[in-house]
């Protein structure tokens, strides 16, 4: 794991997008296509802005995973991971395939097989993400299941993860926030080829070091990225400022 300090959240964003771009181009000019995953969240904004603008990739030859959506909202719905990432990516550079997960589907489990499926066919040779004030991965929250294989899991969210969302001005209450969700797994993440986490704001400082700095455990999540061969975490001077170096 390499770590990436800037001073502003629009350098580390902008860097994290360059890193971001170049991955991309080299697997579709080895391989003729690529595959990511992309998070989402207010930490996400900026770096997809950049990465968005970056006109250097062919993004007819990429596909793209949804990494995680709440259980029970619409996609109209201002918190909607659907609604975020089309306003942000998809409709913007237009994927060449689009993989979201359905949060209104009847059956939550049904949902996750259909994706299971699809995402087994794939190499993932990119992963974007970031790491939750609770040290969460995706919505992997603490204490996270490192061991399941299963690609796309139910998973219930801690007060801890829901009040981020509060927080973030997604929900107006804490009654608001959906309780479960679909979130990609741990391992899943893992498989990626390239993992870039991009992890700026101050309120995020306690969970970097503990995640970076500290014991690998499911009680910070994030911790897991420590053990990847190829994963840069990108930090801004607020969420660095509780690391020792």
């Amino acid at each position: 794991m390499n770590i990436f300090k800037a001073t502003t959240k629009q350098e580390t964003s902008e860097a994290a997008a360059h890193v971001a771009s170049r991955k991309l181009r080299e697997a579709i000019d080895a391989n003729g296509q690529t595959s990511f995953i992309v998070a989402t969240g207010a930490s996400q904004f900026d770096f997809l802005a950049a990465l968005t603008a970056d006109k250097t990739i062919d993004w007819d030859n990429t596909t793209m995973f949804h990494l995680d959506e709440y259980i029970g909202i619409p996609e109209t719905h201002p918190a909607s991971f659907r609604k975020y990432l089309r306003e942000r990516l998809v409709d913007i550079v237009q994927p060449g395939t689009v993989h979201f997960l359905d949060g209104e589907a009847g059956e939550p489990q049904a949902e996750c097989d259909r994706l299971n499926r699809i995402i087994s066919q794939h190499q993932i040779d990119v992963a974007f993400v970031g790491i939750g004030e609770n040290g969460h991965l995706a919505f992997n929250d603490p204490p996270a299941d490192f061991e399941t294989e299963d690609p796309y899991i139910l998973v219930e969210l801690d007060e801890a993860c829901r009040l981020q969302q509060v927080g973030e001005g997604w929900f107006t209450g804490l009654d608001e926030v959906p309780t479960q969700a679909i979130s990609m797994s741990i391992r899943q993440i893992m498989k990626a080829q390239t993992i870039i986490c991009t992890v700026p704001d101050e309120r995020k400082a306690e969970a970097v070091r503990n995640c970076l700095h500290g014991e690998i455990t499911p009680m910070h999540p994030a911790s897991i990225l420590q053990t990847h061969p190829d994963c840069t975490v990108f930090l801004d001077a607020g969420s660095a400022s509780l690391l020792s170096d």
